[in-house]
Formats: C-alpha cells, structure tokens, sequence
C-alpha cells in the first residue's frame, strides 16, 4: 500500500475548492476565504487508513497552466469540484477537465477521479441526474460525493472516498462495463483460493475459511456468520457452495459483489496481505525478504520449512504413490507465474520407475535450489505462500545461514547438513555416470537420458554415522585446464580418470597442481570406469603413488554399469571427507575411511575411533532420521578411550536408526 496520498482539488472558480479545504481543517465554514488554501497535512493517525495524506487546492487567479499540469502530475487522486447551482461548472466537467487530466496522464496509468457536487445547502434537488450520464461515459470516475462546505455536510466523507480511490481503487479490479472482475483480479484471487485450499480439494470448508479470515482480517468468523456468507452465495448461484463449503467460483463471487458494493477494501486487503501491489503483481519485498549471508557461510532449509514442503507435497500426491505425476507437478505449480521445473531436474534428483519425481527427490531438489541460489528458494516459498501459512514475518524465516566454514574447523564440529562435491575430469572420463549412479542409475538407465535433458547436478541423501546428510555433486565442464574459482569453491573435489583411456590421468595432475596443491580442499582421485580393462597412464607414477606422494586417500574405484543399482558406498566416503577436512590429518583420516572399498559403517567407525583429535563426529543419538527431522545434537568426542566405548554404541544405532527410517519411509 502506498505510503501517503496526495489529493488535489481542481474545479471552476467559485465551486467552493477552497471552502470544502478549509471546513475540513477547522471544522467550521470560514467568514473569509483566501483565493488558494496551502497545501495542508493530514497526520497517519487521524486518517482512517492510517497513510498521511497530503491535500493541494488550485486557483486558476493564482497559478498558471503550467502549474496546473505539474500538480496533475503529482496527484495521487484527483476530486474535480462542480456546484449543484450552476450548470456551467457541471457542464465544464466533461468539456474540460476530465480530458486535460487525461492528457497530463500516463495513459497505461489510469488517474481515479471523484466528481464533488458542492453547494448541495442550496438547493433542494439534487445534481446526480445529470452525473450519471458522465460516470457511464468515464470509468476512470470512482464515485460522486455531493457535499456542502458551509454546513459541513460529507467533507470528511469526501476526502475518505478520494483517499479510499487511491489506496483501494476499482480500475486493477472491476471493469464496470463488462460488470466483472478483471483477469489479472481473478488469477491473483484463484492463486489465493488455492494456497487456502490446504487439503486441496476444491473447496475452502469452516476451517481453512476460518484460517483465511483470521489471517487477512486478524479475526475469525463466528459460525452463524459462516453460514450466513455461504447463504449468500447459495442464493445467487448454484455451484457456489459444494460440500457445505466455498467453491473458486463462490469465492469469486464474494469479491465481485464487495467491489459492487463498494467494498473495495475487503478485496484489497486480502491481495496485499498475500503480496500483490496495486498492479496486481507480488511485490519484489514480498518475493525477496532480506536475508544476510555472511562469506564462507552456506544456506539450508531448517526443520519448519521441511515440514512445510513436506504438507504441500502430500497435498498434491492425490494418489499417495509418494511421488508427483506430470499432472500432480503441474497443478502443485499453478500458484506460480511460471513452471520452475524443467526436464532437467528428473536428472538431478531421484524418481521412480516411471520417471516422476519421488518424495525423496523432491525435498532433495529444494535442498539444492536453497544452498545454490536462496534467492529463488525464497521467491518460490513467496509464490506457495509459506509466510501466510506458517504465519511468519517473511520467507526468509525458512532458510538457516550456516556459521563460517572456518569456525567449523576450529570448533571441529560441524551444524551444516548439505555438502558440495565438484566432479572434475577430462571428457568423456565418466563424470556424467558418477552423477548419475549417485541417483541409483546404472550405465542402462543413463543411456535412456536424452542429452538436452542431463543435468550437471544431482544431489541425494548419505548416511554418515547414522546422520542423513544430503550431497550435492556438481559436474564441472571444461575443455582444457582452466577452471573458474567457482569450480573451487566447495567442501571436496574428486578428480575422475577412465581406467581404460592412457591419457585421462594425467589431466587430473595437471587440475590438482594448478588449483588444489595448497591442501585448502580436499580431493580425491576416481578410478572411473573401472569394470573396464585398465591401461597404463601415461603419467611418471601410479595413481596410487601420486595419492601417496600428496598425501592424499588411495584412488578409489567406480563403475555404474551394474545390473542393479549401483553402490552407494563411494558417496559416503565423498560425504564423510566433506563433513571433517581436516588439512593435517588428512591422509591418516582419508586412508582409515577409503582403505576398504567393500568396508562396512562398522569397520570405519572403529578405524576413525583409533584416530585421537583427527576427526569429530557428530552424535547420532537424539535424533530422529526420517525426513521431517533436521536438527542435530552435536558432541565432541576428545579422548581415543571415549571413541571406543562409543564406537560400538553409534554403530548398533546407525544400523536400528536406519531400520526404523525405512519402515517410516514404506508407511508413507
């Protein structure tokens, strides 16, 4: 809404300009009337809006045309003040002041009007014969007030309608000759109707009409009162009221019949609490709240905010297959301007059988839209309505901004739940399968993935200690060995080289010593490809001793061409380094946690419990691991005597942890 409003009272001479102003200020009718009234100040908390407004007279004796235009073009409202008495001045209306307002306005911008008929004291009839006419003929025309200054006879009537023209007008709304909202009113008023609709079934019931109320107009509605709104709707239209609640058709029909009533007010004040502007468009304050993200910080979604996605996605799996159709993907984004989701993303997160996105897919693409770019996370929470439902100040509420990455070192302990790993190597060395695989596709599945469908993202869940954290591998494309410092930036890197091509490794040495040497991020080197016959790289050592020499893990082996789908092992190890990249201990830690390819959470956990102050491990106790759930408890664990006492304890539960999540996951 506006922040003030600005009215300007134009009119012949003698109509009475200056009286209605200066009745209105000193509420009596003035003995003396200068010829121009200064601009005059009403105060925010005398208006009944609450919106200073600021009122301006003009005298053709004492300005020019040329300051006549220029207020005309400062005016929020403009009331062209006629006398019941005089024809002439009636006539003037249409013959000139209507059509030069309309010339010093925008045209794409309609000015309001309000039609003053002054003087109503005297005479006995009343003006609006002759008024009508002239509103037909201009829909820019609010309303016409007749008044009269010398006995006060609706002057603060007046000046409300004008302000009430400009803070609530009819022009985005109603188009009164075709005697119906406007298209742009009634997609923002069906997005609403859909963001109320909380169990999705066409129809706001008691509860969610109640919740609406409460919401836009901070009071709920007592039943009969309830009733008696749908009784209305009943009474002028058949399909109006379904299942003793409103249908999209009666909730339009409420707001066609406010705004015929003049009760312009009500539509607006449900439009602006649901973000729209006077354009009808959501407000860039609404879509994008301020959010301070200091550097080396990341940005998560926390345990409301999933919770909150969690509910829109049930509300739209209607067939509960704990994943969204096509159709069930469309209609969850009808709230929104565009469709945010392409092709692409069915390859970033998993699906099902039949290629649509799972529950797990669709939390992990959130995920991955909130850590790589929060502002268009909080631009689609605005179009969900996540602030109105959650009833929080703003989206941002959603969204936690990790501490710095630094901090997390010296504390050695980590609150952060998402991770990133960049995949860098040659052409053609299996980075493409590696992002895939992680998704649980084999090497068959990936040749059904048309090329302008792939992504260079894809982002899941692992399970390090019994914790659920998610894994963001990103997919990094370059043709020779220059890389972007933004290729730099994440929590590990794996550098990937096909067993079976001579030349491939030597592209990784090449990547590690011009951006990685300095130990600042943690890399591993992927043996790719590794189902295939292994050829000697053209490179002065092994793979094996390069790790060696910079103390980096053993290479480690991956293939997605399995029968079933592929291991997810390797991505726990990539998990695990990201979460505790500790610079000087690295080798010790990265060769206890990757030595065995095959080696179960067991066998890492006592491994890491040898290692004393080399790694921290978060505690998997008091925490529950489904979904829903993303709170940690955090621990540290300081003495080697302690780790292996503990050990044994956070293995069993990791295992019965795990257990417990899938029969959570086959209820769903």
């Amino acid at each position: 809404m506006r922040k003030d409003v600005r009215i300007l009272l134009v009119g012949e001479p003698k109509v009475g300009k200056t009286s209605l102003i200066m009745s209105l200020v000193s509420e009596e009718f003035p003995e003396e009337v200068p010829l121009r009234a200064e601009e005059i100040t009403i105060p925010a908390d005398v208006t009944p809006e609450k919106v200073p407004t600021h009122i301006v007279d003009y005298s053709e004796a004492e300005q020019t045309e040329e300051q006549l235009h220029n207020e005309i073009s400062k005016a929020n409202v403009i009331c062209i003040v006629y006398a019941v008495n005089s024809r002439n001045s009636i006539e003037k209306v249409t013959s000139r002041w209507i059509p030069l307002i309309n010339d010093r306005t925008d045209k794409d911008s309609r000015m309001p009007l309000i039609l003053v008929g002054n003087k109503s004291d005297l005479v006995e009839h009343s003006s609006m014969e002759a008024i009508l006419p002239i509103m037909n003929q201009y829909t820019e025309i609010e309303t016409c007030v007749e008044c009269s200054a010398k006995n006060l006879k609706n002057i603060s009537e007046l000046f409300y309608y004008a302000q009430k023209a400009v803070l609530h007008p009819t022009g985005p709304l109603y188009c009164p000759e075709e005697k119906e909202m406007k298209p742009a009113c009634v997609k923002a008023l069906t997005r609403i109707f859909k963001i109320s609709d909380q169990d999705n079934d066409g129809i706001l019931n008691d509860a969610e009409l109640n919740f609406f109320q409460r919401t836009c107009f901070n009071t709920p509605l007592a039943p009969q009162a309830l009733e008696d709104v749908k009784n209305v709707v009943r009474k002028n239209m058949s399909d109006g009221v379904a299942d003793n609640g409103l249908t999209l058709k009666g909730f339009l029909f409420l707001h066609t019949l406010f705004i015929q009533r003049g009760r312009h007010e009500t539509t607006w004040t449900v439009l602006r609490r649901f973000g729209y502007d006077d354009d009808l468009e959501l407000t860039h304050e609404y879509l994008f709240p301020i959010l301070k993200i200091p550097p080396d910080c990341t940005t998560e979604l926390n345990h409301h905010a999933y919770l909150f996605l969690q509910s829109i996605f049930d509300k739209h799996d209607l067939d509960r297959d704990c994943a969204l159709s096509p159709d069930e993907l469309k209609d969850l984004f009808k709230v929104f301007p565009y469709l945010p989701w392409g092709p692409d993303v069915n390859n970033t997160v998993c699906t099902n059988d039949k290629g649509w996105v799972t529950y797990q897919g669709y939390i992990c693409q959130w995920t991955l839209t909130t850590y790589l770019d929060v502002q268009r996370c909080l631009e689609y929470l605005g179009y969900l309505g996540y602030s109105i439902l959650r009833e929080q100040e703003s989206q941002a509420a959603a969204v936690t901004v990790t501490r710095d990455k630094k901090l997390d070192l010296q504390k050695k302990q980590t609150q952060r739940n998402v991770f990133q790993c960049n995949i860098i190597g040659m052409k053609n060395c299996g980075k493409t399968g590696i992002l895939q695989g992680f998704l649980g596709r084999n090497l068959m599945k990936q040749r059904q993935i048309k090329e302008e469908h792939k992504s260079l993202y894809a982002i899941n869940t692992t399970y390090v200690y019994g914790q659920e954290k998610y894994l963001l591998l990103h997919e990094v494309l370059s043709e020779s060995e220059f890389i972007t410092a933004s290729d730099t930036t994440c929590d590990v890197v794996c550098l990937v080289y096909d067993v079976s091509n001579p030349k491939s490794f030597d592209y990784c040495t090449r990547i590690f010593k011009q951006h990685f040497i300095d130990g600042k991020t943690p890399c591993i080197i992927v043996a790719a490809k590794s189902d295939l016959h292994e050829a000697k790289q053209d490179h002065s050592i092994s793979p094996a001793e390069f790790c060696n020499k910079h103390k980096m893990p053993p290479p480690q082996s991956y293939t997605c061409n399995s029968i079933g789908t592929p291991s997810k092992d390797f991505f726990v190890k990539v998990t695990t380094i990201a979460m505790y990249p500790l610079k000087d201990r690295v080798d010790e830690v990265g060769a206890l946690l990757l030595a065995n390819d095959e080696g179960s959470l067991v066998h890492q956990v006592h491994a890491v419990s040898f290692v004393e102050d080399s790694i921290f491990m978060e505690s998997s106790g008091a925490r529950s691991l489904h979904h829903e759930d993303r709170h940690t408890a955090q621990a540290d664990l300081k003495t080697s005597t302690f780790w292996l006492r503990a050990s044994l304890g956070a293995t069993v539960f990791a295992v019965l942890g795990f257990a417990v999540y899938k029969a959570l996951l086959k209820q769903r």
